[in-house]
This record gives structure tokens, sequence and C-alpha cells, in this order.
């Protein structure tokens, strides 16, 4: 396909402009450290790449530079070797667990002799070549060479966490479109891809037991027009889409070649319009149901009283399990009312058979339930803050959406938290003055707002502090219909939390990165990202 010559294996082509040397190499997220020289490295057609290390994985380090090099500058297949030594004018890729680099992190040092690439991980080599494709000219070229700017670079993240979300459920966006979102991604350093699989609005993921969530679940009869709040017209189309267990396998393995781990969404017990319209015996009242047409939060969710219930959510997590290999599982948890618990004896006999308080602690229990069989299976569970309602479960992780209140809660428990607070990580909300952008949800998130984002809230102490993963941007897409309207709401607001889950907090600087996306933007240019430009207007 034409967008996999381009994106996957032309990751990151940001280059120098003509006063590099006055103001540095221009690289997004910006590395730990870098110390520039004057003068240059050629790459050429007889450069060869080679490599120390026997273990596979060597073609996912070097396609992304061989391919950048071909489409970009004309240069054919380099010459690719093992060796346990360097060369002179050579790209040298060594894998040294021994070297004391930091886990994902990697050494680039570019002389007049040639380049050389350490890493202690293989994921550390693939964001060093990221790096260096980085440092080559943003423009096409037909000289059949490419020049690197001669420094040493010294580079590990900040974060163990550096995620972004997609939501296919309010609109379904193609497999080709998620392959690409996820080359973005490697571009830009991230490296887990939150993939929010189903809704209200639809259910996006096959599950061969229960082929009705894909027959039914996956359509809606049509939907709102405009605002959800005051609109009361449809466009009466049917709006559907999933994703087969081989397109899943496909996207999974594809983001693994590119150090992206996929942790998928399955929402429970709320959010389940879709599987409540397919299975209405997983409801309080058992139906009938329909898969949502608008959007919001509804209040017919999963009967937490029916063991019918957990044997169906055991089931579908069976399936989930086999085809994602993340450690963790989201499992929402999130805008769950509870006024249909209220109104169900046996959800009321629940509670009285556990010994619980309400209907809060009825999502505990909930919650924990399913946590412990997900532990059973070596896995380990993440949910949106609401979670931690009734009582968080034990080894559960917190994703802090409502601000970071919950975040911190969680963390003081000794709890691991993902922040992603809808003040500065939503990026669904507006980017500019609404009078000049696409209709969206509401919010105002511009760019330096985002960048401006500190993950680790003052408020916890040193050892708490150690408790945040890191941050992740979240992109709903109510108002969100095409592939190209996904990237203006993402881009480039996504390279400025890619700088904040990277970089080390004292070398950020907004005025510097803006310089830096100047060049990041030619890039863009060249990839036909529908990009947002109102921030460098």
């Amino acid at each position: 396909m034409k967008y996999l010559k381009i994106m996957t294996l032309a990751l990151g082509a940001l280059a120098f402009s003509p006063n590099t040397y006055t103001y540095g190499i221009n690289i997004v997220p910006k590395p730990v450290s870098i110390t520039i020289e004057k003068g240059t490295f050629s790459i050429s057609g007889k450069t060869p790449i080679i490599y120390n290390f026997k273990e596979k994985g060597i073609e996912n380090i070097t396609a992304p530079l061989l391919n950048h090099l071909k489409n970009f500058y004309g240069i054919e297949a380099l010459p690719v070797k093992y060796s346990a030594r360097s060369e002179k004018h050579s790209v040298y890729i060594s894998l040294n667990p021994a070297s004391g680099i930091k886990k994902e992190g990697y050494r680039l040092d570019v002389t007049r002799e040639g380049i050389t690439l350490e890493a202690s991980t293989p994921n550390g080599l693939f964001y060093g070549i990221q790096t260096l494709i980085q440092m080559m000219p943003a423009s096409k070229a037909t000289l059949k060479k490419a020049s690197v700017p001669l420094a040493h670079i010294e580079d590990y993240p900040r974060f163990k966490w550096r995620g972004l979300h997609l939501d296919v459920c309010r609109h379904f966006m193609p497999k080709e479109f998620v392959l690409k979102y996820i080359d973005y991604m490697a571009m830009h350093k991230f490296n887990i891809f939150h993939f929010h699989l189903t809704e209200d609005q639809g259910w996006r993921i096959e599950i061969k037991k229960y082929p009705l969530l894909t027959k039914i679940g996956s359509v809606r009869k049509e939907t709102i027009v405009g605002s959800n709040k005051l609109s009361k017209e449809f466009d009466g189309t049917p709006h559907g889409g999933f994703y087969t267990q081989d397109d899943i396998r496909e996207i999974v393995e594809y983001a693994a070649k590119r150090y992206v781990t996929v942790v998928p969404e399955i929402e429970m017990p709320g959010h389940a319009l879709a599987a409540l319209a397919s299975y209405p015996h997983l409801g309080c009242t058992g139906g009938p149901y329909e898969v949502c047409t608008r959007w919001g939060v509804w209040k017919d969710v999963m009967c937490a009283g029916r063991e019918s219930t957990f044997a169906f959510l055991q089931d579908v997590l069976d399936e989930v399990l086999t085809l994602f290999p993340s450690e963790y599982i989201h499992i929402g948890g999130d805008e769950c009312p509870k006024d249909s618990w209220k109104q169900c004896p046996v959800c009321q006999q629940r509670i009285v058979d556990e010994g619980l308080k309400d209907e809060h602690e009825l999502q505990s229990y909930f919650i924990q339930r399913i946590e412990k069989y997900i532990n059973s299976k070596g896995r380990k569970i993440i949910g949106w803050d609401e979670i931690l309602e009734g009582g968080l479960a034990p080894n559960a992780a917190v994703m802090s959406w409502r601000g970071e209140d919950g975040g911190i809660a969680a963390a003081k428990q000794h709890h691991f938290v993902v922040m992603s607070p809808g003040t500065h990580c939503y990026l669904d909300h507006y980017q500019a003055d609404p009078k000049t952008q696409p209709f969206a949800i509401g919010g105002f998130t511009p760019l330096e707002k985002i960048y401006s984002y500190e993950p680790v809230p003052s408020a916890l102490t040193l050892e708490e502090s150690a408790y945040i993963m890191g941050a992740q941007g979240n992109v709903w897409t109510e108002y969100m219909a095409t592939e190209k309207h996904v990237e203006y709401m993402v881009y480039p607001r996504a390279a400025a939390l890619a700088e904040v889950v990277w970089s080390p907090k004292e070398s950020r600087n907004y005025t510097d990165f803006m310089l830096r996306m100047k060049e990041q933007t030619k890039r863009y240019d060249i990839y036909r990202i529908n990009y947002c430009k109102a921030a460098f207007e």
C-alpha cells in the first residue's frame, strides 16, 4: 500500500534548517542531551549498515532508515550485514545490554568517520533511528546522498507509558488508517496505543463465541447531526464496521514491529448498549435495547447481579487475551449510572449476599471480580478513575481523566497511574477559535496548554510520584467522522504531548519547541498529514 511506503518506512524526516548550527538540531521530542559540531557525514548508496547482534528484529530497526533514504533521496538499498566490529564510513548499530544506557534510551554519535548508534534494548535502537532520520533534510532531493550534522546525542524517555488513544466506536476507522495512526505514533516515540473497541454506539471487535456482537452491535441505524445537547436531527444513514480477529492480529503485529504496545479497551459495566442490544439478557431489564444513535451517558448498563453477565465477559476476555499480548487490559469502568441496579432485584440481592453497603460498592465488586479473572490469566487491568469508587481493585492501575484527583488518590494508595486529564490531554477539544475550526465537543486545549502539562502532581511525595507511569492523549470521535478530521485534531498537539512524556521536565521550552516544530510540519506536509496550522499562524 502507498501509505506503507511513505509512513511506515520513513518514520521521521525531520530536518535541520540553514541556521542549524546557531539554533540546534530540530528533533521532536527533544533529546536529553545534544552536543553539536561543525560539519556533516554523508550517507550514500555505498554506506554499509552494520549490526552486532544475532537476535531477530534487525529489519524492524533498519527498515525505517532504508526506506527513508530511498523515498527521500533516491538511495537504493544499502548493504546490511552482521559484524562484531564497526567499519569506517558506516552506520554501526550496536545492541549492548551492558552499556549502562537506560531502557528505551540510546547513544548516537555522528562523526566524519561514520555513525554509531548504541542501545541496551532493541526499542532504544529503533528510537535512535527515528532521531537519525530527523537529523536529515526535510525536503526530498535527487542527490542520492543524505547529509547528517556531526553530533553526540544521549537520550532516553522520562516515562514508560507514552500513550495515544483512538475511539473507533463513535465513528469507525478503517484498518488502514489505524496502521497509519500507529506510524504517526512511532514517528513521535509514543509506545502505547489505547484501542477503544466497545461502546454504546458500536461494538468493533469480532468475538467468535458471540457473533451477534458484530452482526447487531457493530451497526447503529443512524447518527445525530450537530450538537448532541441541542440537535434533534439524525442523518438517517446506518453506520457500522468492525475488525475481524485477523485484522486485530495484523494491527498488533504491525504495532509490535514499531515497538508500540496495543492496549485494548472493552467497556464494562457501563457504556455497553451495543452489547446489550446484541444480547439483552446482559442488562437488568432484559430490554429491548438499541445501539445508541447519539452521544452521552445512558442508564442501561450490564447487570451486576446475574452470573451470566460475568460468564459472558470472561468468554469475551478469553478471546481478547489471545489477540492482545499487552500487560494491561483496559476495562473502562467509567460513567456507570446506578439507576438500573437500584431497581434490579437481582443486583440488590447481590448487594445483600456479598455484604456490600451500596451500589458504589457493587461496582467495586464488579471490577474486582473481573480483575481477579484477568490476573488469573497473567495480566493486569487498567480503568478510568471511576474504578476508585467503592474501593479500588487490589492490583488495578488507574487512568485519571476527571482532572488529577483520581490519579493522586490512586498513587497515594500505591497503585500505578496514567495521567490523562480532560483539561490537558483530550484532543477532541477545540484548539483555536471555534469560529475557525471544525465542530467539536467543546472545551479549549491549544497546543501550548498541552505542552505545559506536568504529569507528576505536586501533591505527591517522591515515593508516590514513582507510581505515575506517564500520560496519554485521548481522541474521542463523536464529532470526527473522517480520518482527515482525526488527523487534524491530533496533530500537532500529539507532538507536544510526545515531548511532555519523553523529554526532561527542565529542558522543556515552548518557544524552542515551536522553532523545532517548523521543521516537523515540513515533514507533515510531505506525508500529507492533515494537521491544524492555527498555532503557527
